[in-house]
C-alpha cells in the first residue's frame, strides 16, 4: 500500500472520529430520572406483551386440543 493511500485513510479516520464527537455533543443524555423511568416503562410492556401472548398461545392451544382430539 502506498504511502499516499495510508495517509489519506488515516485523514478520513480522523475525520470520522471528529464528526462522531460533534455529533455527541448534539445528543441530548437523559437523566437518571428520565432513564429509571423509562426502563420501568419499557420492563411493564415487555411483561404486558408477554402475559397477551402467553394467553393467546394457552387459548389456541385448548382451540387446537378440542379441534384435534374428537
Amino acid at each position: 500500500m502506498s504511502m499516499e493511500a495510508k495517509n489519506s485513510k488515516g485523514k478520513k479516520f480522523t475525520k470520522f472520529v471528529k464528526d462522531v464527537r460533534l455529533e455527541l455533543k448534539k445528543v441530548i443524555w437523559p437523566t437518571k430520572q428520565q432513564l429509571i423511568n423509562n426502563t420501568l416503562t419499557v420492563l411493564v410492556a415487555c411483561l404486558l406483551v408477554g402475559i397477551v401472548i402467553w394467553i393467546a398461545d394457552f387459548g389456541v392451544g385448548k382451540i387446537t386440543e378440542l379441534v384435534f382430539t374428537r
